[in-house]
């Protein structure tokens, strides 16, 4: 996320303006490499929404023309530290009547976790103007392997020589260069409307049906999933309960249901299709 930070911000500076980087530590760090317990363990605070307490951090201004959120989903939320963030007295300040541009950085499922991030920018009275979705191009199954591989081995690297890399591209990190151009574009001008319509131009942002259709059911399940283990004193059964049902729900359920769909339902649907991937490549909160 800082590489993609970098990148996207990389000309900034050269037209004169002033940039503030920030970085969030949660306190106590979570692990890297992430052990699978300590991964799971993080699902229900996640899903909903549980703040975390954060290092100090400060601003060095009251107000700023633009803030911009680097992010990751967990769990189809955002990340319990960025959660935590967006729930902060000093942060909900800052971002009032402020715009935001939020860039998320992911394996494949960004839909869920912004959506809630517009609920909570909506609390704070911040103005979301822009958004960028940074997701691993490879298909779902290869970049689950390399995505476990990066968490639980915490090397960056090919697998065994034969996977890709994982995670975003260098590539893509690289050319998140040009989005920011657009929105540096729209901060000079101070016209903001505009945006969001010229970064799906350039496909800052692209939603993809299958994962649409997997991620908006998904969300509801993990949502009964972190309700009933946030109620439990001994929640370790039911989280791995929870590790074994996303296993057959990715390698059964979910490919069984995208056939079905795809015979019976897809087909006439188009215009409801449509619609709705417009509306999760905008900003607006439903």
């Amino acid at each position: 996320m800082e590489d993609i930070i970098n990148s996207f911000t990389s000309s900034f500076e050269d037209s004169g303006i002033s940039l503030e980087k920030v970085r969030i530590y949660p306190r106590p760090a979570f692990p890297f490499p992430w052990t699978t317990k300590a991964f799971f363990a993080a699902m229900p605070h996640s899903v909903d929404g549980i703040p975390m307490e954060l290092e100090p951090f400060g601003f060095k201004e009251r107000q700023y023309d633009l803030v911009i959120i680097g992010y990751q989903p967990w769990f189809l939320s955002p990340s319990i530290p960025i959660s935590s963030l967006l729930q902060h007295p000093a942060f909900k300040t800052v971002v009032n009547d402020t715009p935001v541009v939020t860039i998320t950085g992911c394996r494949n499922m960004w839909i869920n976790a912004q959506e809630k991030l517009k609920l909570r920018l909506k609390e704070a009275n911040a103005r979301l103007v822009g958004n960028i979705a940074l997701a691993d191009r490879h298909d779902n199954y290869t970049s689950l392997v390399t995505i476990l591989y990066w968490m639980l081995k915490g090397k960056k690297d090919r697998k065994w020589g034969i996977f890709p890399k994982p995670g975003v591209s260098d590539a893509d990190v690289a050319g998140s260069e040009v989005f920011g151009q657009t929105v540096k574009k729209h901060l000079l001008s101070e016209e903001w409307s505009e945006l969001q319509p010229d970064l799906v131009r350039q496909k800052a942002v692209e939603v993809k049906y299958y994962l649409m259709f997997i991620e908006r059911k998904a969300g509801r399940i993990f949502k009964i999933w972190s309700g009933i283990i946030n109620k439990k004193k001994n929640k370790g059964p039911w989280l791995t309960a929870f590790k074994y049902y996303i296993l057959i729900a990715l390698f059964v359920a979910a490919p069984l249901i995208l056939t079905i769909d795809a015979i019976f339902f897809r087909p006439f649907l188009g215009r409801r299709i449509k619609k709705q991937k417009e509306y999760y490549e905008g900003v607006d909160l439903a």
